[in-house]
Order: structure tokens, then sequence, then C-alpha cells
């Protein structure tokens, strides 16, 4: 079915059963001490199993005093690594699955502290290993402390940067801080430099003991190794800067050292950014740019490199390496293609591939000769199985939402793995692995067929029950449909299509255009009862709120009311405000858009913030901060300063309301006293996320 996808590949003299790889993706399922758990273990060798022919391991690090990146990050700094790695390796070789490491130093992208504290918890451990089974205590503990300050990752950022002086600086080939998180920063002096290629060198060397099939470097997304090969990055005046063939130095006695002692056999792989995309964010002409970055190429080959992983962008501009909702599949497939022109050794590459048919199809024509996935195989571990079972129907497609990366600071802090929108058994491999089949065919009415109903429906369906959903609407989907509303978001309405095809195919009934009262569910005799009536918008108690030309952004994002050549204020700038003002900017309206806090978008996570900004840009819209809605006249409204009381009027012809939303909980109200097994789900218990509820749904369902 997908004949270039699913052939045998090589890499240097090792082969692969096929083309599909998996990306190399910090998960936070290491041991505090940088080894391999049996949670790694299980999360790898489900991607394994009848699926990649390559795992390249996520970030593992080299170095002890500056090249932390994580608390639960791999690790090949010591030889007492070799072991629990090459057990892992084993059971993955198992499965006829190669394994590649990659090396990683994150440099200037570092955060301070983390220096200080992953090798400090590895040391403790070492010393007192009773010490390890704290840590999950006293990381929950933080955990909980910051999820009652209600930070945000902005906040969390901006707190990593503003207390960066109690830390050591991050290191680099120059002193040139990240813009992101603007650190401490200093250049590595030439003995550092030295000392880190022979470290570089022997983790390789360990991996080659523990039995790793090869070793990547990264050299991509900011990197140390990429942060030397690039000219903004690199501003040094000795044998490491300056020409192209000094800032390829590093990287190249890197390659020399693992050639000499692994020998010409063992595979090296550079993940490499051919393009840094700095000209994006308003810096022309600087950096690593797609012509540099296939001379770099053309040089590694020479090297004597075995393959090509071809990458792109910064920390400082990081949706041109991991892409939002809004960039389309393939988009920078054109990347790769320029180095498989340039080199004869393979290329691997991940542009955005959702489908097994795109990844088909970017090998046959020659963009790349190995497909490599990351999101996509977190979404469904199975990917790579099920396109060989011809089932590519029953994948569930990444819909790029980032909770994954927003994840890996917000969970990866406290010492917890990823997360993903759409797969709540992500991390959790060992304890999921089969549903108890138990249900015998007891009923299970579930209310809304949101993301949280359609999974907890899937989900029961899987556990033997019969399931009976009950939609108020005419379609499934709930908010997440709205969500796909906006321009260029419609993958969001991959989340309840995959979802909805899978129910079906699992038996589940569907009652649409339906608010089932207490005799209609009574009538099931059900086993349990799940409510996921979702959320509705907040109406705040304003004079003259009711007026025709006020509506919330629901309404607008279902197409229930419509503006066209208006002015319309948008009121509130969270994700949703945003979004809605971007599709009423894209049917011809001017935009005003305030917001009661100082900062436009708060509490959405940075990299969806610069995507619909971005986006936001061609419609030039007004923002105003700091003022909340108070009044409203004809053909205006009120402002009111939030501290300082201070109004102003503004001229508009509508008003759209997007100041949050609210549990939807009159149906569970109503129910819960005539049913035992009675559970409330998603925003109707919470509003939340995508995630939240999936999570939820699933969690309630595999416990009944």
């Amino acid at each position: 079915m997908y004949p270039h996808l699913l052939s045998e590949g090589r890499i240097g003299k090792l082969t692969l059963r096929n083309r599909a790889v998996l990306s190399p993706m910090v998960s936070g399922t290491a041991n505090y001490d940088g080894t391999p758990s049996e949670q790694m273990t299980a999360y790898y060798e489900a991607r394994a199993k009848d699926g990649v022919g390559l795992i390249i391991t996520e970030a593992t690090r080299v170095n002890n005093t500056h090249g932390a990146a994580a608390p639960r990050q791999l690790s090949m700094v010591c030889d007492r690594h070799i072991e629990p790695f090459g057990k892992m390796a084993g059971r993955l070789h198992e499965l006829d699955t190669r394994v590649f490491v990659q090396l990683h130093h994150p440099g200037r992208e570092g955060i301070g502290m983390m220096s200080m504290m992953g090798p400090g918890i590895e040391l403790a451990g070492r010393i007192f290993p009773p010490f390890y089974k704290l840590l999950p205590i006293a990381f929950g503990m933080m955990g909980k402390m910051l999820e009652l300050t209600g930070l945000s990752m902005d906040d969390m950022m901006d707190m990593a940067g503003s207390f960066a002086f109690l830390g050591p600086a991050v290191v680099g080939p120059s002193n040139v801080p990240m813009k992101m998180i603007k650190q401490r920063t200093r250049a590595l002096r030439k003995g550092e430099i030295k000392k880190l290629e022979k470290q570089f060198v022997s983790a390789a060397k360990r991996v080659q003991k523990a039995g790793g099939d090869g070793v990547e470097l990264h050299a991509a997304h900011g990197y140390l190794i990429e942060q030397f090969m690039s000219s903004y990055s690199n501003r040094r005046k000795d044998e490491y800067g300056g020409s192209l063939d000094n800032r390829m130095r590093f990287a190249l006695n890197i390659i020399e050292g693992i050639r000499r002692e692994c020998g010409t056999d063992f595979p090296i792989a550079v993940r490499l950014g051919v393009d840094e995309f700095l000209r994006m964010i308003g810096m022309t002409h600087q950096g690593i740019e797609l012509e540099e970055g296939v001379e770099i190429a053309r040089r590694l080959e020479k090297a004597g490199v075995d393959a090509i992983d071809v990458s792109s962008g910064t920390y400082d501009n990081t949706n041109y390496s991991i892409e939002p909702v809004s960039f389309p599949p393939g988009w920078r497939k054109f990347l790769a293609r320029a180095v498989s022109d340039a080199v004869s050794i393979p290329v691997i590459a991940a542009n955005t591939i959702k489908t097994p048919a795109q990844a088909d199809e970017q090998i046959a024509e020659g963009s790349q000769d190995f497909a490599s996935m990351g999101r996509a195989l977190l979404a469904d571990p199975y990917f790579v199985k099920k396109a060989a079972e011809d089932r590519a129907g029953e994948i569930t497609r990444c819909i790029s939402c980032l909770r994954c990366t927003e994840s890996l600071a917000s969970e990866g802090i406290i010492g917890q793995p990823i997360v993903c929108s759409l797969n709540p058994r992500l991390g959790r491999e060992r304890e999921t692995s089969e549903p108890k089949v138990d249900g015998r065919e007891r009923t299970v009415a579930i209310i809304g067929a949101g993301p949280g109903g359609l999974k907890a429906a899937e989900t029961c369906s899987a556990r033997g029950f019969n399931v009976v959903v009950f939609e108020r609407s005419s379609s499934p989907g709930g908010q997440v449909r709205l969500s796909a509303a906006p321009p260029k978001k419609d993958k969001m309405a991959w989340c309840y299509e995959d979802l909805t095809a899978s129910c079906k195919r699992g038996g589940v009934e569907f009652r649409f255009n339906s608010e089932p009262g207490v005799d209609e569910i009574r009538a099931l005799d059900p086993y349990a009862v799940i409510v996921a009536t979702g959320a509705k918008p907040v109406v705040p108690k304003i004079p003259g709120i009711d007026r025709e030309n006020v509506c919330t952004a629901n309404e607008v994002l279902d197409g229930t009311v419509k503006f066209k050549g208006k002015r319309v204020a948008i009121i509130g700038s969270g994700l949703t405000g945003l979004e809605t003002a971007e599709k009423l900017g894209s049917d011809g309206n001017s935009l005003l858009i305030v917001e009661m806090l100082d900062r436009i978008g708060p509490g959405v996570f940075f990299q969806n913030l610069e995507d619909v900004m971005d986006g936001l840009k061609e419609y030039k819209p007004e923002y105003i901060t700091s003022y909340k809605l108070v009044g409203f006249g004809d053909g205006e409204i009120t402002l009111e300063h939030v501290r300082t009381c201070w109004q102003l009027r503004e001229k508009v012809d509508a008003v759209v309301l997007a100041v949050g939303v609210c549990s939807e909980n009159a149906v569970a109200e109503k129910l819960k006293p005539h049913f035992k097994n009675l559970y409330v789900i998603g925003d109707a218990r919470k509003p939340g996320k995508i995630y939240d509820a999936v999570k939820g749904g699933f969690d309630t369902a595999w416990n009944l």
C-alpha cells in the first residue's frame, strides 16, 4: 500500500526494515540518574512493535557541568549508563527496530538553573539512593504550587530570565544571549571546547558498547553544535569562529573523534538545521540560511557522516522547527529536497507528516529517503503498523495543537512526562497496554459528543460496553468544532472526526439532536452515566449587553452571527478571542481587540500566540490593554482602565464577547439524584483544554 515508506532502507552499512523513523523528542520519562526507565522503554516499545524501523532517542546528555536540559533526561556521561541503556536497546532489537542515540548539548538555549538541578539530582541519588524515591513527591508538591499560582508558560519564562542571576550562566560559542529567555550567557573557553569534543566522542563510544546502532549529533534548533556553525551565535575570533571552515571545526572534530574511536562501520547521523529562518523574525541575512545549510551538509558528507536529518528554526523562532496548527503538512520539504539534491548519503526529514500517504509520496518524489515522525507517533504509536495493515483510515492524526511541546516545560519541570491532547496513554503505555474487556454488554450512557465524551465512548466500547451517546446538536465535536472555524485551523477538526470514526467502528450508537431526560436514560438501564456537556460562554452583567449588535465568540465561529465590513470590538484576547478576531478579519471587518489584563494573549502558550498574532497582522487590528468593557451607547462602547478608572469611548458597529467560559452542568445536576454511577468530565466538570477533556474521558471509562 505504501511501497516507499515500507521498503527497506540503509544508513551506512545498517539495514532498516522500513523508512519510518521516530523523531528524537524529549519525553521526560528517563530515570533521574539518566538511565532508561521502564516507563521510557514501554514508550519506545509501543512505537517499535510492528512499527518504525529506526528510533532516534531523545536528546541525551554528554556533559554534566552545563549540558543538562531536563530533570529526567537520558545521559551518556558515565560508563555506568552503558548497561541500563543496553538493556533497553536489546528489547527494541527484539522488535526488529534499530536505535540511534541523539547526543546533545543545549548551549545558550539551556536553563542555567537546570545545569545545577540535573547533575545535582544525579549526584545526590548516587550518594543516597532512597533520594530518588523522594523526588516524585518533591516534584509533585512543586507542581501543585505552580498550579495554585496560575502561572502561564510566559510567566515561567519571564521568571526564568528574572532569576537567571541566581544560577550559573549558560554557555555558547560567544556571549550572545537567547532572545526568548534572556539569561547570563558566557563564551566557552578553548579548553572547555576541547573537553566537550572529547565528551561527545566518549558518549558515542558508550552508545556503541551498549549495543546502540549509531548516534545522531544534534546540530539543529539552535543547540550548541549549530550555535558554533551559525554566524549569528558564533562571534569568535579564534580558530572556532569566522569562516565556515572554522565554525564547523567543533562538529568536524567530534565526527573525526567518533570515527577514530568507533570505527568506520558505526553510523553517524547529524540532525542539521539547514535554515535558521531568522529572517522571519526580522533578522535578515543573519545565521544559517538554506544555501549555507546545504554547503554544511556537503561538508558533513565529506567528513564521513552517514545521514543528514534535515530540520530548521531555533528557540528564538520555534514555530519554524515545531510547527503550530496553521502550518500545512510538508511545508518545509523544499529544505530536505535541496539537501537530497546536493548529497549522496540518505536524508531523513520530519516535514510535518500527518499521513502514510504523505510520507510515501515525499520519499517517492525524492524529497527525502526516510520519513521522520515525532508528534504523529505521539498521537498514534501504531501509525506505521496501521499503514502496513491497510488501516490508514484508523490513524489518529496529530492536530499540531502543541500541547506536547507546552508540556515539555509545564510537566517536564516537575519531572512528569510530556502529554498529548489526543493520546492520554502517552507515558502510561505499560499501565494502559490492554483494556479490561469486562463490559459484558452493559450500557453506558454518555451525554455530549465533544472530545471528552467521544473518548469515553471509544474506551467504553473497547471494554465491551454498549455505548449510547446523546448530543443536543446535529453533529459531534463540541467546542472543538468551533476551534476549527478560524482561518488555517481546519486540522483541529481531525480531533473529533477521528474519534467519531473510531466510535462508529466500535459500534457506538449516536443520538443527535437529543437532550435526554431522566426517563429516557433510565429506560436504557445504564451501568453508568457520563456527563460531558461542555461549557458555555460567560456573558458579563453589563447594561446593554443584550443589544442586537452584541454576541459571543461562539456565535461568530458557528456561523450563527456574521459581520462584514464592520468595525468590531472583540472583548477578551485569549486564544478564542484572537482566533475569532482572525475569522472576523478574514470576513472583511476592521478589528478592535480589548484586553483587561496588561498584555495580549494572557495564558496562551507562546507558540500559539505568535502563530495567531502573525495571522492577524494582515488585518491591522487595534489593541487596547488594561481596559474593561463597562457600557454601551449608540455605535460606541465605553471602556474603563482597570487601575485608574479612566474611561474612553470607542466607535464600533458590533461587539463580540470572548471573556471565557463556565461549566455547562445543568444536566449533571438534574441527573445526579437518579443515577448512582454518574460521572462528570471535561469542561462540564472544569473548563480546560482538549487534553483535559480527552484524558478525563479516557480515565473515567478505563476505570469504570
